[in-house]
């Protein structure tokens, strides 16, 4: 006879009902979730009982629903709203107040401290993470998995991905059944450019997991395989899937950006403007929307999409797109003032322990000293040697007149495409213009074609000089063989 209260064997029974099907019964269960919404703890994840005490600290008083709905999130690795995380991380502190040795409530105010940086996109929370965190560890030092996992998404958060792999491999060696165990350390083995390494954890991990946060782990990674049409429906599933607006709108605003890489416009402002719906401070989504309306034409209404997205989340790339558009319009003092807005924003991050190096390196290459951006991103590939980090390298390299050498990173940023990766119309942009300065005019147009094939609307700066490059090489000569994503030549 099953011995357990009849209180948790009505949970238990819940939670199963209420437990994500497969793909094709996604919408079925979400009507299910919005029935059995009043079951507190079931509501985000479906089964996070499994990880954490039943609404309540270690030894503290009940969590209230939008604290229990945040903490699932957080330890869940999915976008929480921000007034939740707020209702939580006032709950920890209290606690905290009489129970200052819980080395949990110590993890999960630093969990949540780190989530609230990511979705403000101020980089001041960090610090005060990183305290709670360490606390957590000082008061616990073994067997304390949930501080590592945390410790782990705090590095992510600061692009400091070789230490997130450090930590996300200690809490690995604890939890390896732990299935929250394996989204920071996908994460940080993808922002280190370790497909292989990334594509092996998620596999242990869909073995462990199925739902809306794997999916959209899964999703990311298929994006970077170059798997668009498997990353969009991943993205779709988790979308319709999601227990709570704000990872909803989260999934919704990464599938924008699928779509926007493709140069689909107007599906990415659809993915964009439902996101902003869904959950209004989803800032990310808002500049995409600026991204898409300026791609359309709509430039009055893209400048004011960017300045709402900057002035609740100013982030540097941001700051760095609209100053681009404004340029692209000639509007070049209105350009420098977002110029000086990255600047200051990337010293306050650096200051607070996170990594802009790609963001400063790419300003820095087309706006500013491009002898510095070579500086500052041989030690960002050093360490970080991603896609990302060799494409922008190449591109500074060139921008500072060692054109063969900058060569050899666009290769590496582009060779991918072969067999799958990103295909980045920026990246193949930059290698077409460095071999057109190296006058290799064949794979130059091949490139620059290609990019334009990519995203027509890539970069309001970069479509006009892709296109005058393209005048300027004139029509291929019979025989000028197929794109690098097809065959090299």
């Amino acid at each position: 006879m099953d011995d357990k209260p009849q209180e948790t064997r009505e949970r238990d029974a819940a939670c199963e009902r209420d437990r994500p099907p497969g793909r094709g019964g996604a919408r079925r269960w979400v009507s299910r979730r919005v029935l059995l919404g009043s079951v507190a703890g079931c509501a985000v994840l479906g089964g996070v009982l499994v990880l954490l005490p039943w609404g309540r600290g270690a030894d503290g008083p009940p969590e209230s629903a939008p604290g229990a709905r945040a903490r699932a999130a957080v330890t869940g690795g999915v976008p929480a709203s921000l007034p939740d995380l707020e209702i939580l991380i006032a709950e920890r502190q209290r606690h905290l107040q009489k129970h200052p040795e819980d080395a949990e409530a110590w993890a999960v105010l630093g969990t949540a401290r780190v989530e609230q940086g990511r979705r403000l996109a101020d980089p001041a929370h960090y610090p005060r993470a990183e305290k709670a965190l360490r606390t957590s560890l000082r008061v616990r030092a073994k067997g304390n998995a949930g501080a590592l996992r945390g410790m782990a998404a705090l590095a992510n958060a600061r692009r400091d991905y070789p230490t997130a792999r450090e930590w996300g491999e200690r809490a690995l060696k604890l939890e390896p059944k732990r299935w929250t165990t394996y989204p920071p350390l996908i994460e940080a083995c993808a922002g280190l450019g370790d497909d292989e390494a990334a594509g092996r954890m998620l596999d242990r991990l869909k073995a462990l997991r199925s739902g809306p946060a794997v999916m959209a782990r899964a999703a990311a990674l298929y994006r970077d395989k170059g798997w668009r049409e498997d990353a969009a429906a991943q993205l779709a599933d988790a979308a319709a899937a999601a227990g709570e607006p704000a990872e909803r709108a989260g999934y919704l605003e990464r599938a924008g950006q699928l779509a926007w890489e493709r140069g689909d416009r107007e599906s990415a402002l659809r993915y964009f403007q439902e996101a902003v719906r869904t959950d209004p401070d989803q800032r990310a989504a808002q500049a995409g929307q600026g991204r898409a309306l300026a791609a359309l034409g709509r430039t009055t209404e893209a400048l004011g999409a960017y300045r709402a997205a900057l002035a609740r989340q100013p982030r540097p790339e941001y700051a760095l797109e609209l100053g681009e558009l404004y340029e692209s319009l000639g509007l070049r003092r209105a350009a420098r003032v977002q110029y000086d807005l990255l600047r200051e924003r990337v010293r306050e991050a650096t200051a607070h322990g996170v990594d802009e190096n790609l963001v400063r390196g790419r300003f820095e290459a087309d706006h500013g000293d491009p002898g510095a951006a070579v500086r500052l991103l041989r030690a960002e590939w050093r360490r970080q040697p991603s896609a990302a980090a060799a494409d922008a390298l190449g591109w500074a390299l060139h921008r500072s007149g060692r054109h063969e050498e900058a060569l050899e990173f666009a290769v590496r940023a582009t060779e991918e495409t072969k067999g799958g990766g990103v295909r980045s119309a920026l990246y193949v942009f930059h290698r077409g213009m460095i071999e057109r300065e190296l006058e290799r005019y064949g794979s130059a147009r091949r490139h620059l074609r290609e990019a334009m094939r990519i995203n027509p609307y890539f970069s309001p700066l970069r479509v006009p000089q892709a296109e005058a490059a393209l005048e300027r090489l004139g029509d291929p000569p019979v025989g000028d063989g197929p794109p690098s994503w097809a065959a090299e030549g």
